[in-house]
């Protein structure tokens, strides 16, 4: 029989050698644990971050561009981040993320031993237990996470041990700010600011607690909870968020009820380049900065990167009057497209005209050849037949359409016609006393239509050359708007004036009888009086101008051809030209940019306007006063009346007729040879705009002058434009007169005029044309 006695006193040796075990054990495990950390920090499983690193962790910061109203109109990067300071996250957002991702963030100093001890008990079925300052370790230091469980683990205690100083290095408030400025929302959203612009369209400081929710939600994982994709797991998610935030003491029962009983609403606006607002202008402006880049370098000498240093770029464009300009842009070329399609439906060359069926192949092969295609066929080492059989197999493609983008079944080579048959625009709108340009449209969609027509695009000008033919003859002659000229023949010999040949311009409608008044000759466009003025001036001193009118064309011929538009220009040197018309006389040059600044608000880059005196005062009023007779009883009437009624062209192709506009409008229209170039350019006192319309082309066209014509094709976007500027009380846009000099010696109201008077005032006669 046992001895009791001796079996007892065998307990309570098992018992502290179990004791022993358990804290041998636990103590071997937290030197483990311990000599682990210790070998992170030493870089033995790899290379831990400097602490200059951790101070100034890299990221990759987009540009953004800024309106002068003080929007956002687009960025340029390589992650679509743009940094936010914590007093712009809403309290509620910080707060959800808290509630979800880290309940005791503000109680841990970044490890939460509660959560790992649960994690490690659980198998994380309760939980994880990763901090918000340990995901952002592994957000910041770790390029690709381990897909095997040793690996995975040495990275944990990488980032445990980074979490923990950052928790040294930063504030509570640091660390959620890098947090949410560093998480990549999916669709080029990376970062809080831009995830909220992406799917809600508004400021991450304007987010509501549901929409908070939703991207706090999208936290576990962004490519699963996508709410583009899977709205209804999302709004799932985001209740769940909800919930917590209840828990945590954030929401009351009820206003967890209510909130997770609204449905969810996303406003999926997409940040890429091709999409958004001012596309063409943004485009430009990154031609701009890699100038400004080359001659501006960062103190250290490298070069500034415009995709991933952060930089802040304000411009001048207005972000209203540039959406309305992008409004009637769409508005009149869509309806513009259809009359124009529909003219062309028994045309044997369409879209082109007055050309042979060689000619059309030849542009055909020429657009082949500078496609993308072609450059990556020829890249693969295929030959030029292989490449150009490639163009005739129907490929299933997306194309564009006013009615929105199509799929369709087409030939790359009918892909080619069929964008060719599309008329295009570029369109700018200036404050002619700052030089700030306010809207520039350079094209109809910059998916699919990357030709820039603002700046990049020249074409002839036509009739809207003349007032610079007009102006010269003001300021050399002294010419009032109420002397007449004859409007008969006028030719300028063979050898004058570098004609090469003997050149006698006619009239658009025929007439050549009687006499005109120099107002009513530049309304109605007559060329024989155009001629005359600048067979007086000669073309030299009209090209000297425009060259101090910031008119940068080289190759405007010294001939007096000049007078009718020959010369190709572009939009934007339209709208600095004109604008010194309307600033008195003063030529300022256009500016688009104001301000830039670096991450930091360090201001590196300030505008500083340049003028030059370039006409009086007396010259410009006057040659504002003859195009004010454009809309008075010209081609440009049409802004001011209402009595169209059911006439075919005013229903089919006058976009946004009537206009009804009662103010001061100083204008000119301008139509090219065959239609191929129709302009309107357009003044109020404190804004100049220039519209061109016209194809890819110039054999594109219409095939008449009924719907050719600049007043037909430019001028309804103008109107549009306007009337929308006008109605928008925000906006400061004049509906006044024009400055009228002080002692102005010229007459511009010709119920005054007197011809005799000039001449008693020692004026010379020089109206013997």
């Amino acid at each position: 029989m046992a001895n009791p006695t001796k079996k007892s006193k065998k307990q309570p040796s098992g018992f502290r050698k179990y004791i022993v075990g358990f804290w041998t054990l636990f103590g071997v495990g937290i030197l483990l644990i311990v000599f682990l950390f210790l070998l992170a920090g030493w870089g033995a499983f790899g290379k831990m971050p400097k602490f200059e690193e951790l101070e100034n962790p890299e990221t990759n910061l987009a540009t953004e561009i800024f309106s002068s109203d003080g929007q956002t109109l687009g960025k340029y990067y390589n992650e679509n981040r743009t940094p936010i300071i914590y007093d712009d996250l809403p309290d509620h957002l910080v707060q959800a993320l808290v509630a979800t991702e880290d309940e005791r963030f503000y109680k841990h100093a970044g490890i939460d031993p509660k959560g790992t001890m649960r994690a490690a008990v659980y198998l994380g079925e309760r939980g994880g237990a990763s901090t918000i300052p340990q995901q952002l370790a592994k957000l910041l230091f770790t390029q690709d996470v381990s897909q095997n469980f040793a690996g995975r683990v040495l990275q944990k205690f990488k980032e445990w041990i980074i979490a923990i100083r950052l928790e040294r290095q930063y504030t509570k408030e640091e660390i959620i700010t890098m947090y949410f400025n560093k998480y990549d929302f999916v669709y080029q959203a990376v970062g809080i600011r831009s995830a909220a612009k992406i799917y809600f369209d508004k400021e991450a400081k304007d987010l509501n607690v549901e929409e908070s929710a939703v991207l706090v939600g999208m936290l576990v994982n962004a490519a699963y909870y996508n709410p583009v994709r899977r709205p209804e797991l999302v709004e799932q998610r985001r209740n769940v968020v909800l919930s917590q935030m209840e828990k945590n003491g954030f929401l009351t029962e009820e206003e967890e009820d209510s909130l997770q009983a609204i449905p969810m609403n996303i406003t999926f606006t997409p940040q890429g380049h091709d999409e958004g607002i001012a596309t063409y202008f943004r485009v430009y402006l990154q031609g701009f900065m890699r100038d400004w880049i080359k001659k501006n370098p960062k103190p250290d000498g490298s070069d500034y990167n415009i995709y991933r240093d952060g930089l802040k770029i304000y411009t001048s464009i207005d972000s209203r009057m540039q959406k309305y300009a992008e409004e009637a842009v769409t508005m009149h070329m869509s309806n513009l497209q259809k009359e124009f399609d529909n003219q062309n439906k028994n045309n044997k060359t369409a879209p082109f005209r007055d050309i042979s069926v060689d000619e059309v192949e030849s542009i055909i092969n020429s657009s082949m050849k500078v496609s993308d295609r072609w450059k990556k066929m020829e890249a693969q080492g295929k030959s030029n037949d292989e490449i150009i059989a490639s163009f005739k197999k129907e490929t299933p493609m997306r194309v564009f359409s006013w009615s929105g983008i199509k799929d369709t079944l087409m030939t790359p080579r009918d892909s080619i016609l069929y964008y060719k048959s599309f008329l295009n625009t570029g369109m700018m709108s200036m404050t002619p006393q700052t030089g700030e340009v306010k809207a520039w449209v350079g094209g109809i969609n910059f998916k699919h239509f990357k030709y820039e027509h603002v700046k990049q695009g020249k074409r002839q000008v036509g009739s809207t050359f003349k007032p610079f033919i007009y102006a010269t003859a003001i300021d050399q002659l002294k010419l009032s708007p109420c002397d007449t000229l004859p409007r008969s023949h006028y030719t300028i010999e063979s050898g004058r004036m570098g004609a090469q040949n003997d050149w006698s311009p006619r009239n658009s409608d025929g007439k050549y009888e009687g006499m005109m008044t120099l107002k009513s000759a530049l309304a109605q466009s007559v060329n024989t009086i155009s001629a005359r003025l600048i067979g007086k001036t000669g073309p030299g001193p009209v090209i000297e101008m425009l060259k101090n009118l910031g008119v940068e064309t080289k190759d405007i011929p010294n001939v007096p051809s000049i007078a009718l538009g020959t010369a190709d220009m572009s939009v934007f040197e339209m709208v600095s030209a004109y604008s010194t018309f309307v600033n008195e006389g003063v030529h300022v040059k256009p500016v688009i940019v104001t301000r830039i600044e670096d991450k930091n608000g360090t201001i590196l880059y300030q505008h500083t306007p340049q003028t030059k005196d370039v006409l009086s005062k007396e010259t410009a009023y006057v040659t504002v006063n003859l195009m004010e007779g454009v809309t008075q009883g010209g081609s440009g009437t049409r802004l001011r009346g209402t009595w169209a009624g059911e006439q075919d062209l005013y229903k089919r192709a006058i976009t946004g007729y009537p206009y009804d506009f009662k103010n001061p409008i100083a204008g000119k229209t301008g139509t090219t040879q065959n239609q191929s170039d129709g302009w309107f350019m357009g003044m109020v006192p404190n804004l100049v705009t220039g519209v061109w319309v016209g194809g890819e082309d110039r054999a594109v066209h219409f095939p008449g002058i009924t719907y050719g014509q600049g007043a037909t094709m430019a001028l309804p976007i103008w109107g549009i434009y306007m009337k929308k500027v006008y109605e928008d009380g925000s906006l400061d846009v004049s509906s006044g007169d024009f400055p009228r000099p002080d002692n102005l010696s010229i007459e511009t109201n010709c119920s005054n005029y007197n011809r005799f008077d000039r001449r008693d005032q020692g004026i010379p006669d020089e109206l013997e044309f």
